[in-house]
């Protein structure tokens, strides 16, 4: 696969938020189990879920940026398309929440 397609853009962009997602919360739950922070239940479970999954969304920047440094553009367009996608579906997940 071409490094400098829209396509291997979309399929990073897809990729990247699900694993950072699963390495994030793991790493909650270990910080949780050893004691560093507090267990959450109730509401700050929810307020738990809502910030590793900002996090995760967050981590395509990281993507975003070594297809800018390597003058990737189109990589750079198609990272760009599933994170709105990613982003709309945080907004309308917790849209009563936010606003």
């Amino acid at each position: 696969m071409d490094k400098d397609s829209k396509l291997f853009g979309f399929v990073i962009g897809c990729i990247i938020p699900v694993l950072a997602y699963i390495a994030i919360d793991q790493i909650f739950e270990m910080l949780s189990t050893v004691g560093i922070m507090a267990n959450v239940s109730g509401e700050g479970i929810s307020r738990r879920l809502r910030t590793v999954g900002l996090l995760a969304i967050c981590t395509n920047l990281l993507a975003f940026n070594w297809a800018k440094n390597n003058r990737y553009d189109a990589t750079m367009q198609g990272i760009v398309f599933p994170t709105i996608i990613y982003v709309v579906a945080w907004i309308y997940t917790y849209y009563n929440v936010l606003f």
